[in-house]
Parts: C-alpha cells; sequence; structure tokens
C-alpha cells in the first residue's frame, strides 16, 4: 500500500518527526562508556510514554523476526546493523552505536536511524563508515521531488556508497511509512534512474542507506533479530523521514538545531 498524506496532515507529520528526533538526540548525549543497552531501551520507553506517543517496534512481529521485537528502540553495536535487540551489554570506548527508532504520534509514523562513537576513540575505518552513510542519504534526499522516481533516490545512495569503495545489500532498504511503520514503495539503496514509482506531494519516505566495511553479507544473530556482517566487520546506518512537497523534500527527522 502506499499512502499519501493530505496538506492537513504533514503538521502531524511533522511533530512526529520533532520527536523521534529528539528522543535520538537524547539517547546520544546520554551514551557513554559504561552505558547498559538495557538503559538506552527503558530511556527509550520512557520518553515515547510520557510524549503520549505509541512504539512501532515492542509488538513488531514480521515474517523476517523470531517472534514480537519486545523492545521499544533498535540498538546495533559495531558488526551489528539492522534490528539490533537491546541486550544486557555495556558500551565501551570506541564502540559504533547505531539507534533506530519509529514511533507513531497522532496517527502518523517517522522513522530515524543515527550511527556514532561511545566516548573518545575513533577509529578512522569507522568514521570513514558513518560519513559515507551520511552523504549517501543527504544524495538521496537531494533527489526527492515531486516527478522524480523512486530509481534516481536510489542511484544517488547508490552512487556514493559505491564510490565510497563499500558493497551494498539490497535485502534490506527505505520504505514507504505513514499511519503504518513499513509500507510501499521499496527504496532500495541502489538503483537505476528513471525507474519506478513517480513521486508525488503527500508522500512520506524512510531513506536509509546502511553499509558493512568488508561485505555486502548478513547474519542473524541468536536472537533472531539482530542483523550483523557475515565477516565480522564494523558497520553504519542512517536514516530520515521525508515529506515529498511541492518545494521538495522536508527532513521530518533532522534535529531542531540542525534544521536549515
Amino acid at each position: 500500500m502506499i499512502e499519501i498524506l493530505s496538506p492537513t496532515d504533514l503538521p502531524r507529520a511533522r511533530d512526529t518527526g520533532a520527536l523521534v528526533a529528539h528522543i535520538l538526540q537524547t539517547l546520544k548525549r546520554r551514551s557513554a562508556v559504561g552505558t547498559n543497552l538495557l538503559d538506552i531501551d527503558r530511556w527509550a520507553r520512557s520518553m515515547i510514554e510520557e510524549a503520549g506517543a505509541q512504539s512501532c517496534y515492542v509488538d513488531y512481529e514480521p515474517s523476517f523476526g523470531r517472534g514480537p521485537f519486545g523492545h521499544y528502540i533498535c540498538t546495533s553495536v559495531n558488526d551489528a546493523v539492522l534490528h539490533g535487540r537491546p541486550y544486557d551489554y555495556s558500551l565501551a570506548d570506541g564502540d559504533l552505536l547505531s539507534l533506530d527508532l519509529a514511533v507513531c504520534l497522532g496517527g502518523v509514523v517517522a522513522d530515524s536511524a543515527i550511527s556514532f562513537l561511545v566516548g573518545d576513540a575513533r577509529p578512522p575505518e569507522s568514521v570513514a563508515l558513518i560519513d559515507a552513510t551520511e552523504r549517501a542519504l543527504r544524495a538521496g534526499i537531494a533527489q526527492a521531488r515531486p516527478g522524480a522516481r523512486i530509481g534516481d533516490i536510489s542511484h544517488a545512495i547508490g552512487s556514493v556508497l559505491g564510490e565510497a569503495g563499500y558493497s551494498i545489500n539490497t535485502q534490506f532498504g527505505g520504505h514507504g511509512v505513514g499511519s503504518t511503520m513499513h509500507q510501499d514503495p521499496h527504496v532500495s539503496n541502489t538503483g537505476r534512474p528513471g525507474r519506478g514509482y513517480r513521486l508525488r506531494p503527500g508522500l512520506l519516505l524512510a531513506l536509509e542507506p546502511w553499509i558493512m566495511a568488508d561485505t555486502a553479507e548478513l547474519v542473524t544473530d541468536a536472537d533472531g533479530w539482530t542483523l550483523r556482517s557475515a565477516t565480522g566487520c564494523r558497520t553504519a546506518h542512517s536514516e530520515h523521514t521525508i515529506a515529498i512537497t511541492d518545494d521538495g523534500a522536508e527532513i521530518l527527522t533532522l534535529p531542531r538545531q540542525a534544521q536549515p
């Protein structure tokens, strides 16, 4: 299903996006050496509930997971890249942490992910991974405007990742959002320009480039959810929810202090 929001729905989408951005930035500030992943999950739950929002994850039970996710945020560390299920682990200096959060507020969903390094260590490979996903995300957003096609976004994302030397896995990618978290159209992280669904005002898309340092192969963790690099290499993941408007793409999950 592809859901197109009316202009009167956009303010609610902005509110949801602002909430997701606020929670993620708060959790980033709190994520220090020694922070436990289960504490991050508890903090996320508290902020979601205080805002009167609903988690898109806690009861989520898709075909690719093992039972309900059971947590409020995805916490993927180092070789984990997607769907990281929080567990009893305390962050160490130099860990690469990806936080992925989707909530529903006022009947509209927003979905975003950030990757960052914990503590003071800055391993060059990890810095490069994060930078590549962020640049790819910006490139994809730049192509999102009325009349463009999904393939234009996918091509822009894939070009940045490929030029940076990374292999691209196409099992998981971006997607439409609206009243539910995962909707059509699918937005692959590589593709051919001029192909696919034509963008129109009112469409919400979650764009999410993610990469692994030296492989495109995923393995599923014993928890039935967490997806890791097959070689144990580090990974990164960046995501924004955008709204297609008459003027182009509006980033709904951009932190308020970073708004242009």
